[in-house]
């Protein structure tokens, strides 16, 4: 589905030969984007990409269809990622089976010690490239050509954030998307019209409410997306509730999530506590079984269309099948997904209460003079200032000018463009410019980081001038994602 995920019996026999049958091109292709720095030649490939095609380009490249993903399953991917519990068990960490599986290949056949998923030369794919299979190739990620040969990804957001955001991947990493349609030669206004039409594009956000295209997000990462619970409960009740059917309509998962609303309410469950949650994706899977699979669902699609099982867990006690993998704890050998969702959203901690958010173009300076100021995928065209005992959280966003804070609760920087300098001294609470949950940002200038208690993140950002920490207690910790830093490193940051 375009929110991710789909099963390789989803696709049709056609497309998916389709895709085996332009292969040998399309890999020649790749090895020539590959051999020159992402950028004109890989722009020059996506534009003239022919459906089939399967396309080698870096996660920047890749524009969203969505504006909304759910946080607790790139939560749980990434929670496995960094988890060593794979290898204990004598298999390659996930994070190489969803590249393999995204690029065509099968699953992981090994993995280096010191493997990394932005280079792909440390470990290996059941299948080479050149001997794709129809079944490998439908089980790819899938993308459109849109105007000036962009490329929107119709399927793979919550993967592909999940690589973007991991330790060792980011917006450089590389991976293969197959494009199903080229539309490079319409108009904006009849490309949106086109991708509406065929269901290429999900215009509802996390309240379930209508948007317009230009409300989409500019790229992938966490910072960029709204949280959708609702999507999250969908994907922990697969194969409980409902089963991806052959043919599956793309974002099936949305549809089911908007008529769940009407029947559960995330808001009445601690989605914190594994108990709580796992009773919700018991409550929410059963009702879908017990639906007539003529029932309406959502946007013209009955039950059975969008899977529903005819037995819950298919047919097995809550002690067996995919429900009670789903229940295994943290500290089992093989943890369940809820598991590690939840294991990795403890890391992320509780977001602030927002008590202001700004979204939009603001001219001029910010002042966030009280309570927590949040500045949600917005432009700000002056500095932003943050005053004793007032917090911040940015994301998404464009700032023309520098950020400053001083004695503040919180200041926390994720997936933003700052075109200034960043200096932060004195928090009593967490300040994180990048890191766990928080997408990395670009920072033209330098970042200043002093004598502040809370804890300190500063990971994988570029930084277009020094990075200096000091008195920091505790240390600034870089998440095991290193900053690229355009400048002498000082002090606390010397490492990161």
């Amino acid at each position: 589905m375009g929110s991710g995920g789909r099963a390789v019996a989803g696709r049709t026999a056609a497309s998916a030969l389709a895709g085996v049958l332009a292969v040998a091109g399309a890999v020649a292709g790749t090895s020539e984007a590959q051999a020159a720095p992402a950028g004109a030649q890989d722009a020059a490939a996506a534009a003239s990409a022919q459906p089939g095609t399967l396309l080698d380009v870096t996660l920047d490249a890749l524009h969203p269809t969505q504006p909304v993903v759910g946080y607790d399953e790139v939560y749980y991917k990434l929670g496995r990622y960094r988890s060593g519990k794979d290898a204990a068990n004598g298999d390659a960490n996930k994070r190489f089976d969803d590249w393999c599986e995204a690029s065509g290949q099968g699953e992981a056949a090994s993995a280096q010690p010191d493997a990394r998923l932005d280079d792909a030369s440390t470990f290996t794919c059941d299948l080479p490239r050149g001997q794709e299979t129809a079944a490998s190739v439908a089980a790819m990620k899938t993308a459109v050509v849109g105007p000036g040969g962009k490329l929107y990804l119709t399927d793979g957001h919550h993967t592909f954030t999940s690589f973007l955001e991991t330790a060792d991947g980011g917006a450089d990493t590389r991976v293969r998307v197959r494009i199903t349609d080229n539309f490079s030669h319409l108009s904006k206004a009849e490309f949106w019209a086109r991708m509406q039409a065929e269901g290429k594009v999900w215009l509802r956000d996390e309240n379930d409410q209508p948007i317009t295209a230009d409300q989409l997000p500019a790229r992938l990462g966490l910072a960029n997306f709204h949280d959708d619970p609702y999507r999250s409960l969908v994907y922990f009740t697969r194969d409980i509730g409902y089963a991806t059917p052959d043919d599956a309509a793309e974002f099936l998962e949305f549809s089911w999530g908007s008529w769940l609303r009407g029947r559960v309410d995330v808001n009445e469950h601690d989605l914190n506590d594994p108990a709580a949650y796992l009773a919700l994706v018991e409550q929410a899977s059963r009702a879908m079984v017990a639906l007539d699979p003529n029932s309406p669902v959502a946007y013209g699609r009955t039950a059975a269309e969008l899977g529903k099982l005819d037995q819950w867990n298919a047919g097995k006690k809550p002690t067996g099948g995919e429900f009670a993998k789903l229940s295994k704890p943290i500290a089992e050998a093989k943890p369940g997904k809820l598991a590690y969702a939840l294991d990795f959203k403890a890391a992320v901690g509780t977001p602030p209460v927002c008590t202001n958010t700004v979204t939009g173009t603001h001219n001029g300076p910010l002042i966030a003079a009280s309570g927590t100021t949040c500045i949600d995928r917005a432009q700000v065209r002056g500095p932003i200032v943050v005053r004793p005992g007032a917090g911040l959280v940015v994301k998404g966003s464009t700032v023309n000018g520098p950020i400053s804070a001083a004695m503040a609760t919180t200041v926390q920087v994720c997936g933003t463009d700052v075109r200034g300098p960043v200096a932060v001294t004195a928090t009593s609470g967490l300040v994180r410019i990048g890191g766990t949950g928080c997408t990395a940002d670009a920072i033209s200038g330098p970042v200043s980081l002093t004598a502040n208690r809370g804890g300190v993140e500063v990971s994988g950002n570029t930084i277009g001038g020094p990075l200096a920490c000091v008195a920091n207690e505790p240390a600034p910790t870089n998440a095991s994602k290193p900053n690229t830093v355009r400048g002498p490193r000082a002090g606390q940051c010397a490492g990161l």
